[in-house]
Formats: C-alpha cells, sequence, structure tokens
C-alpha cells in the first residue's frame, strides 16, 4: 500500500513575538525540569478532596476499580469494557505487553523515544526493534509500518516523547492501514491535553475501527497527579477483556478515585492551566529564537533542543538545572514557570 506523504511543517517553530499576558504560578522546584512534570501543585479542588479522602486511608479501595473505571469510561465515550487502568501510562503499558507477548516477541519503537518503552519490554522478555526518527524529530511512519511486520507490538507517543512532534491523524490513519491486523498498536497520548484542537486526534473514533489498537493515557502531566500513579488506556472490547485479566486487585488506590472525580470537575480551572504553560512554552521557545538556539516542534509540556554542537549538560549542570540528556546530545526540557524559564535563559546566557 502506498503511503500518503504528509506535508511537513518547517524545521524548527517561529513562536510568536509576544509573551504570554498572565504569569504562571511559582513552581514548587523551578529547577525541576527533566521529567515532564506538571510543576505546580494539585488545583485547589482536587486538593481539598484528596485531603478529605485521607480519613478513608485506613479502607481498602474497590476490590476491582468499577467505579474508576465507568467514571473515565463515561468521560471519553466509550463503554466501561474497553477501558483498562494502571500506575500511570507506563505500568499500563506493562499490564498491555504482559497480556499480548511471549518471551522472544518483539516491539517496535522509535529511537530515541521514552526511556521507559525498553524498560518495561525487558521486563516482559521481548526485544526492541529501533526506527530512528527523521530529520524533523518525527516517527517514520513507513518504515515503522513495514518493521511491525516482524514484531507483536508496535509503540508510538504522540506528541512524540523527547522531541515534541505530532504526526497528523491522516498519517496515523495511513500507519494503521499499514500495519499487519495481528499486530498490536499502543498509541501513548500521555500529553495530549496539551495539543491544540487543530492537531487532535479522534482516538476515541480510531479504535472503534482498528480491534488492533490500544490507546494510552494518564493523569501524571497536565492533570499534575504524577505521584498518585492514574493511568488508562481503550480499545476494542475483544482486547480490553485481555488486558482487564491483568488487572490487579486492590491496585488502584481510593485517592485515584477521589483525584479523578475532582480534576473531572474542575476541567475549566484545568484548560486554564494548560494554556498558561503552552503560553510559556512559547515564550521560552520565542526567547531560545532570539539568541539563536533552535527547538523542534513542540506540542507538549516541553521542548527539546537538538545536540548542534553544545555540550547541553556542561551548560545545565553547571547551573543546577536538572534536564533530560540523550545520547545523541540533545536535551529535553521541561516547561515550569517564569522562574524556570529564567533559570534556562541565565544558564544558557553565562555559557553559551
Amino acid at each position: 500500500m502506498t503511503v500518503v506523504a504528509e506535508s511537513r511543517p518547517q524545521r524548527f517553530v517561529k513562536s510568536p513575538l509576544q509573551p504570554p499576558v498572565t504569569m504562571l504560578p511559582t513552581a514548587v522546584d523551578p529547577m525541576a525540569l527533566s521529567l515532564n512534570e506538571n510543576p505546580f501543585r494539585p488545583l485547589p479542588a482536587v486538593r481539598a478532596a484528596l485531603i478529605e479522602s485521607i480519613d478513608a486511608a485506613n479502607r481498602y479501595p474497590e476490590f476491582m476499580p468499577e467505579t474508576l473505571r465507568h467514571l473515565i469510561a463515561d468521560h471519553i465515550g466509550l463503554p466501561d469494557e474497553q477501558v483498562i487502568l494502571g500506575p500511570g501510562a507506563t505500568g499500563v503499558m506493562l499490564q498491555v505487553l504482559h497480556a499480548i507477548t511471549d518471551p522472544g516477541n518483539r516491539i517496535v519503537i522509535a529511537d530515541p523515544t521514552f526511556e521507559g518503552y525498553p524498560i518495561v519490554s525487558d521486563m516482559v522478555r521481548i526485544s526492541p526493534i529501533k526506527v530512528p526518527l527523521d530529520p524533523l524529530g518525527h516517527h517514520d511512519l513507513r518504515a515503522m509500518a513495514d518493521a511491525a511486520v516482524d514484531a507483536r507490538v508496535v509503540a508510538i507517543c504522540r506528541p512524540h516523547n523527547p522531541t515534541g512532534t505530532v504526526e497528523s491523524p491522516a498519517a496515523i490513519e495511513e500507519f494503521l492501514n499499514r500495519v499487519p491486523s495481528d499486530t498490536v498498536v499502543l498509541i501513548d497520548e500521555a500529553y495530549v491535553e496539551f495539543v491544540c484542537p487543530g492537531h487532535r486526534m479522534d482516538a476515541v473514533s480510531l479504535v472503534r475501527r482498528f480491534p488492533n489498537l490500544v490507546v494510552m493515557r494518564t493523569f501524571s502531566k497536565a492533570y499534575g497527579l504524577a505521584g498518585l500513579r492514574i493511568g488508562y488506556a481503550f480499545g476494542s472490547r475483544d482486547l480490553a477483556d485481555k488486558l482487564w485479566a491483568m488487572q490487579l486487585p486492590f491496585g488502584m488506590s481510593t485517592t485515584s478515585l477521589v483525584a479523578v472525580a475532582a480534576s473531572y470537575q474542575a476541567e475549566s480551572q484545568l484548560r486554564h492551566r494548560i494554556r498558561l504553560i503552552t503560553a510559556e512554552r512559547r515564550n521560552l521557545q520565542m526567547r531560545l529564537r532570539a539568541m539563536g538556539i533552535e527547538s523542534t516542534e513542540a506540542h507538549a509540556n516541553f521542548i527539546y533542543l537538538p545536540a548542534a554542537g553544545v555540550c547541553w549538560r556542561q551548560v545545565f549542570d553547571h547551573a543546577g538545572v536538572r534536564v533530560k540528556h540523550y545520547f545523541d546530545g540533545g536535551v529535553r526540557i521541561t516547561i515550569g514557570g517564569r522562574s524556570s524559564t529564567g533559570a534556562v535563559l541565565t544558564a544558557l546566557r553565562n555559557k553559551l
């Protein structure tokens, strides 16, 4: 099947020439920019609900997290039976691989990609087929689909971690049509809330059309609940049944249910916070560009600086700014508050 070439954006994004008007709240630790955490404390309504739930900490949660499952399924518009839960998207992926692979199977992943993929693959004793990203920091979907012929699973993240790029919905659909129907496709949407509407993908519709597709999401990033370890995935009913069989009894805490319910009720506040974070991302990109520093296209709560002949480790380690370094010399920087942006810019001015 012929792959329809998608139009690509320019190699590097030109940020708007004005900083955001509204300032972000103060980050908890403006130097902690390596894990793509939401740097701000939970929303007030979520925090209040969590405090109130502490008095039930002596009791077990539901044996199987049916109530939390229903809450999430209802929110995304699918039957309960098509949703599974786990400790973050990484925990969900481990459950998926346990359910559908055997030792010796193979998984197709991009290179570089989220470091959790090879870790969980090693845990279930399957080996990776690594497909390099293209020069713009995008998945090479044609090559990944070709490699999937020899694999049980193929995993992509959208937006991609670490480059922050997204593949177009049309390219994703073409990719799903090319992948063998007996190969399971995992699409990791950990950062989906940061993607602007014009680049969003209708994942629920794709799951209805492609029975070999599983979409993973998390409450760790935009929702700011990384410490509570709440992840979920959805797929076809047949595939979800196999995955639910791996659901750990008492595996999702009472605080998980409380936090998700409160988060859904505070969606308008959450969207406002997301707008502030993405505005700060544009502000940082604008200021980096003014310094002659290039970054890849960004659709998440971080930016990625290619190696470009600069020793980023020396720059940021010297300033005490904790960012994520990669073997090819590139660096991923989580977006924090204005103080975090200031720390990044100061580190660069002092060393470049």
